[in-house]
Parts: structure tokens; C-alpha cells; sequence
């Protein structure tokens, strides 16, 4: 496994967040993790991310045990969080220049990436000069320099419209199988993780736990049509009888 959570329990104060959560993640899955406001979720990020420490459980990144270890797991958050006043590269060379690396060094080794993921001819431009679904690539590239093996990504495709969404999806999947990355998703929307995942975690209840994990048994890249199918409607119709 790329990602193990085991047994994570957390609470603020004297109110508990989170109960005896174990989650896992392969290399190159997506696994959605699905639940309604307030259940947990981004303090789940958090602990994985190392920016909380558990009151009890920990979190291992392939083989070797992160908790409370900042820095070793890329967190994209659902605002892009592009700084205006830098060009499009050196917002994405950001995280290597955090690594110690120079300013011409991580330019060059950025700009490597930006074909690949679609921002070929843009690494002059400033953020005000870009789509919604252009920052959310260019947000995307710079989380994945900080680090290339495990991806947290909560609500990325939110603030996007249906069309571009749909289309930042496809991109999505297909940047994921080149560069082997493997990423855990935070989402709301039940049709956005039956369409991206290979399995789903549903986190329900106060504290939070982990209810059910569902495996979404078709083949990817799943495209619009998938979601007039008997078994889309199957999958929904169990996800909202769990939620």
C-alpha cells in the first residue's frame, strides 16, 4: 500500500471528530472519501497530512510511519491559492525552491511538467490571466512538485462549472495514470467520486467513522454516458442509503 491510516482517533477539546478510522491507498488509485459537512473529512486531511497529531492511531506513507510528520503528503486545498503577483512557473516551482532548490534549478525542473499537464505556453502569464480550470492545472502541477507520491486533494473540481469540471476529470484521470500518481480525494458530490474513483470510503456520523467502502467496478476513464447506466444508478442509490 502507498497510504495506510490505522485506527485514527481525534478530538477538539472534549468533542471527538474522528473514531478508529482506517482508510488505504494503493499507487495509482483514486479513492474518494464521500460524507456530508462536518463529519470529518478535512480534519482527516489534516492528521494525514501531518499538520495534527491523533490522540490515538497513526499514518504510514509506504512503509515508513508520518504522524505528525508535516511535508511528506501534497495538500491541495479547494482554493487554487495561486499568488497573483508571481507568473504562472515560479507559482509552480514554489514547493522546489521550499526544498532548498534554486531559483533557475526549480524553474527549469518545473517547466519540464507543464506539457504534460497542459500549461505549455502559459509559464510567463499571471494567474488574473487564466480559466478556472487552467489555475486549478496550474494548482494541481504545483502539488504534485511538492511531492510526487501521494496527492490530497479536497474539493479541487468544486468551484468549476459542470462543462469544465467534466472536463478537468478526463484531464484529471489521464495525468494521473502517466506520472503513476496516487491521490485521495475529499468530495461532496456522489456523481463526481462514482465517475473518478476505484473505490470509495463513506464517512458518516458524529464523531466521524468509516461506514462503508464501496468498489467501483468499471472500467476507467468513465466519460458522461456512464451516468444513464443501471449500474452508475446502483452505485448511487447505495451511496445515498449509507449517507
Amino acid at each position: 500500500m502507498k497510504l495506510e491510516v490505522k485506527e485514527v482517533s481525534a478530538a477538539f477539546g472534549d468533542k471527538k471528530v474522528l473514531e478508529d478510522i482506517q482508510i488505504n491507498l494503493a499507487e495509482r488509485e483514486l479513492v474518494s472519501l464521500l460524507g456530508a459537512s462536518g463529519v470529518g473529512k478535512t480534519t482527516l486531511f489534516h492528521v494525514i497530512a501531518g499538520l495534527l497529531v491523533p490522540d490515538t492511531g497513526s499514518v504510514w506513507l509506504e512503509g515508513d510511519e508520518i504522524t505528525g510528520s508535516p511535508g511528506k503528503i501534497s495538500y491541495m486545498l479547494q482554493k487554487d491559492m495561486l499568488l497573483p503577483y508571481k507568473t504562472v512557473l515560479d507559482n509552480v516551482s514554489l514547493p522546489l525552491q521550499i526544498k532548498k532548490k534554486g531559483k533557475r534549478a526549480a524553474r527549469q525542473e518545473a517547466k519540464q511538467y507543464f506539457r504534460e499537464f497542459g500549461l505549455e505556453g502559459y509559464e510567463d502569464k499571471y494567474p488574473s490571466q487564466l480559466s478556472g480550470g487552467m489555475r486549478q492545472r496550474a494548482a494541481l502541477l504545483r502539488t504534485y512538485l511538492f511531492s510526487s507520491k501521494v496527492a490530497l486533494l479536497d474539493e479541487p473540481f468544486s468551484a468549476l462549472d459542470t462543462m469544465t469540471k467534466s472536463a478537468m476529470h478526463q484531464w484529471y484521470l489521464s495525468v494521473m495514470e502517466r506520472i503513476h500518481l496516487s491521490t485521495l480525494l475529499i468530495t461532496h458530490d456522489m456523481d463526481e467520486a462514482i465517475l473518478l474513483s476505484d473505490r470509495i470510503y463513506i464517512l458518516a456520523g458524529k464523531p466521524g467513522k468509516i461506514k462503508a467502502e464501496i468498489c467501483i467496478d468499471c472500467k476507467k476513464p468513465r466519460n458522461s454516458d456512464f451516468m444513464l447506466t443501471e449500474e452508475f444508478l446502483s452505485y448511487k442509490k447505495q451511496i445515498i442509503e449509507l449517507i
